[in-house]
């Protein structure tokens, strides 16, 4: 059962992914205010809430995991630079999306808002995150380090969060959902839900092969240094 899940989740993801940009292109109806920009609400708030909320909630999990001494184990470090990894992305293209997005709601690709600020902020944090781990240091020193900086970011997802409530700017508040009512109706809300399936799903699929990769990887270096090793002892003998 658990093979034949892992085998149709990128295919899952792929048909999702292919049904909500049908729903969000062709089917459902452009905004009486925004008009056809508003269908990037498909797009936009999926990976906003993936990169926030699934990746970097993740990372701090599997960091937290790794810190604590009773868990301590490479492969929670594995996991959290592969979700770091795969968050980046997503983030990157939420400020890509809010730019598209901008522009004609607001007259401008970026402004200083508050929300946007703090998440191009969380954004260059992760990216810091991974240029950390690309330092030359013992692997376990390296994930201390890497583990203990992605703790420090994620203090500042509340703050993306609450930034529009806390700070008056040019970013909206919730838009689609007020408290468990929905804003939006019909062929919108089921394409809005569709998306969050379906990145959602892409997520767990990019972060489960990037962790394949990764461990991979460790096998593979582990592997080298035991045979050169090896290969010097030979040395040392002859």
């Amino acid at each position: 059962m658990t093979r034949f899940l892992n085998r149709a989740l990128g295919p899952f993801a792929l048909v999702s992914l292919a049904v909500t940009i049908w729903l969000g292109l062709w089917v459902t109806p452009p905004d009486e205010v925004q008009g056809d920009i508003v269908r990037l609400l498909y797009v936009h708030p999926a990976l906003a809430t993936v990169a926030l909320y699934e990746a970097f909630a993740l990372a701090a999990l599997a960091s937290a995991l790794y810190l604590w001494p009773r868990t301590r184990s490479e492969k929670w470090d594995l996991l959290a630079a592969s979700a770091v990894e795969v968050g980046v992305v997503f983030l990157t293209l939420t400020l890509i999306t809010g730019s598209l997005w901008g522009r004609p709601a607001w007259g401008v690709w970026w402004t200083w808002d508050a929300r946007l600020t703090t998440t191009a902020l969380l954004d260059i944090l992760f990216i810091g995150y991974l240029a950390l781990r690309r330092v030359p240091a013992d692997p376990p020193v390296r994930a201390k380090r890497c583990a203990v900086l992605a703790l420090l970011s994620t203090l500042d997802i509340p703050i993306v969060h609450f930034s529009v409530q806390w700070w008056n700017g040019l970013h909206q508040g919730a838009s689609v959902t007020v408290g468990f009512h929905f804003l939006i109706h019909g062929s919108m809300l089921w394409t809005f839900l569709l998306s969050m399936v379906a990145f959602s799903a892409t997520f767990v699929w990019m972060v489960r092969e990037r962790y394949r990769i990764a461990v991979r990887d460790e096998m593979h270096g582990v592997e080298t240094l035991e045979v050169a090793l090896a290969a010097r002892r030979a040395e040392g003998a002859s």
